[in-house]
């Protein structure tokens, strides 16, 4: 059974940084494409990040471009996704997903594994 497990997230001051990490198992991830989605109190669960293992390309949202890395280590089966000069607005709780195979890279409901999520609070 596929599984994945965030870690990483905490409390951050505006401007500064964390790292997330998304551990998998249970499969083999080589041709898998590996999201990050973000989830705001009262809001949709929206779209920051994706990653084509076999590809090698990565995908993000408008407005984590330049601030955001999605990175991976295919030895450890994990994926992360560095956040630079964070944002209150980047408050949300953070989920890593992974799809066989998506059309859209941004579209949750493509994605058929999903992390418990971590908290992610930025403060002003």
């Amino acid at each position: 059974q596929v599984q994945l497990a965030e870690s990483g997230g905490g409390l951050v001051q505006a401007g500064g940084s964390l790292r997330l990490s998304c551990v998998a198992s249970g499969g083999t991830f080589s041709r898998y494409v590996m999201g990050w989605f973000r989830q705001a109190p009262g809001k949709e669960r929206e779209f920051v990040a994706a990653f084509h293992w076999s590809a090698g390309r990565t995908y993000y949202e408008d407005s984590v471009k330049g601030r955001f890395t999605i990175s991976r280590d295919n030895a450890k089966n994990t994926v992360y996704l560095q956040m630079n000069s964070l944002k209150p607005e980047d408050t949300a709780v953070y989920y890593c997903a992974a799809a066989r195979r998506v059309n859209y890279y941004y579209m949750g409901n493509e994605y058929d594994y999903w992390g418990q999520g971590t908290q992610v609070t930025v403060s002003s």
